[in-house]
């Protein structure tokens, strides 16, 4: 297995060949397979952005029909049937049954795209500039993505200062001790404060990279009804929690909130083709024509597998009700027994963003590279990467789902040096 010219060549700012060093060459639904041959189990779905799995090939058959058509593959913001059918089902099936009335706007292809993009409407709607955004938070890694994240080693490579932006704390920061927005209550009242109304508010309900920390749904209703009475705009990322993560297609869906602006990106396409997508009340589409705009906006194998990915799991609640449920009991029962056998560690998260925080910050780590050593793909999370982060695909076979959630149980049994014998009824050490 020669991987040299990733050494010599690629940047130094590479991270997860380092962490699975090995050289993948296929996938096929929740297994990914190297140059030697061995099969790993994949509980990291593109970071989120495979949610259906690789390759899927209910998907795969839509777009091979595509690409073998001579239609437009690139299109900037042309109209196009491939387009005109993601609108049109995306519309059908995913806004107007949860009563969402958004105009749907294509800022690029990536997840950062879609927060700029969601910055730059609230200023321009609002006249305000200062955003306010939470602790622990991650929003994207170009400059007005990184202002509003919290985490201070992608903020240091911005290399220039990050302004118009304060943090705030995410539910539960101060441990309950103080009453949520009680500060910021006071402030936005006190024409002495010296703060400024924001123009907007952005928050995840599960900061994916901050920690899988899951926001209640009384606090997320409790920021719905601040922003209302101050006329704020609040923005929910739903980058990587959306398109089915935790249960719902959007992840507020539980709280019963309405985002003025909400970003999609990651497994929006279904395929892990770049796409992504800003959501917005129709009194904020105050744009002017081209001015937001990016070369890659219409990326029409995106819409076609986007399409194909909606219809088939998302045209009833068949698929949520059934399978994902499924899928999701079955991994918040595996790690709800490890949290209960093993001593300083917690289940966070919701849904299939979810893992374990350990009170040694050193474990998560460990965990995840003995997992990579018995074929199981994990990544880690939090300030100190304490939290072991799981996200397997939605679509993951309950066996192979099993099987994963066996090594795991064994790898942190052997790093933990504790016995763990509730996982699935079985002995772990096996």
């Amino acid at each position: 297995m020669d991987t040299s010219i990733f050494e010599t060549t690629e940047s130094e700012v590479r991270s997860y060949s380092r962490g699975w060093p090995t050289v993948f060459t296929k996938a096929s639904g929740s297994i990914m397979t190297d140059e030697q041959g061995k099969d790993y189990i994949d509980f990291f779905a593109g970071a989120g952005a495979l949610n259906y799995g690789h390759n899927n090939p209910e998907l795969r058959s839509e777009l091979v029909e595509y690409m073998t058509s001579d239609a437009l593959v690139h299109s900037l913001d042309m109209m196009t049937p491939a387009k005109r059918d993601f609108l049109q089902t995306f519309k059908d099936l995913i806004l107007e049954p949860r009563d969402l009335d958004y105009k749907v706007m294509f800022p690029g292809p990536t997840g950062t795209n879609t927060v700029e993009a969601a910055l730059k409407l609230a200023r321009k709607v609002t006249g305000r500039q200062h955003i306010l955004s939470f602790t622990n938070a991650f929003h994207g890694m170009t400059l007005g993505s990184l202002s509003v994240t919290g985490n201070s080693m992608k903020r240091k490579g911005a290399g220039m200062a990050l302004t118009n932006s304060s943090k705030i704390p995410f539910d539960d920061y101060l441990d309950g001790a103080t009453t949520d927005f009680l500060w910021l209550e006071r402030v936005l009242e006190d024409s002495g404060s010296g703060v400024d109304k924001p123009a907007a508010i952005i928050v995840e309900t599960v900061q994916g990279e901050g920690g899988l920390n899951a926001a209640r749904t009384e606090w997320l209703r409790g920021l719905r009804e601040l922003t209302a009475r101050h006329d704020i705009l609040l923005i929910v990322d739903d980058v990587q929690a959306g398109c089915g993560r935790t249960g719902t297609f959007f992840s507020f869906e539980e709280a019963g909130i309405t985002p003025d602006i909400v970003c999609v990106s990651k497994s929006i396409s279904g395929y892990g083709l770049p796409m992504a997508l800003t959501l917005f009340k129709p009194e904020l589409d105050v744009w002017a024509p081209g001015e937001h705009n990016g070369t890659f906006r219409g990326n029409n194998p995106a819409f076609v597998t986007a399409t194909a990915a909606l219809r088939r799991y998302w045209a009833d609640d068949s698929f949520q009700k059934g399978h994902l449920t499924q899928v999701i009991d079955t991994i918040q029962d595996a790690l709800t027994k490890i949290a209960i056998e093993v001593e300083g560690t917690t289940v966070k998260g919701r849904g299939l963003l979810t893992g374990l925080s350990f009170q040694d910050s050193d474990v998560a780590g460990k965990v995840a590279g003995k997992g990579f050593e018995k074929g199981l793909l994990m990544e880690t999370s939090g300030p100190k990467d304490e939290v072991l982060k799981l996200m397997p695909a939605m679509t993951i076979e309950l066996d192979v789902l099993e099987r994963g959630l066996r090594i795991l149980a064994d790898v942190v049994s052997d790093v933990t040096g504790q016995e763990i014998t509730l996982v699935l009824g079985e002995t772990a050490n096996v």
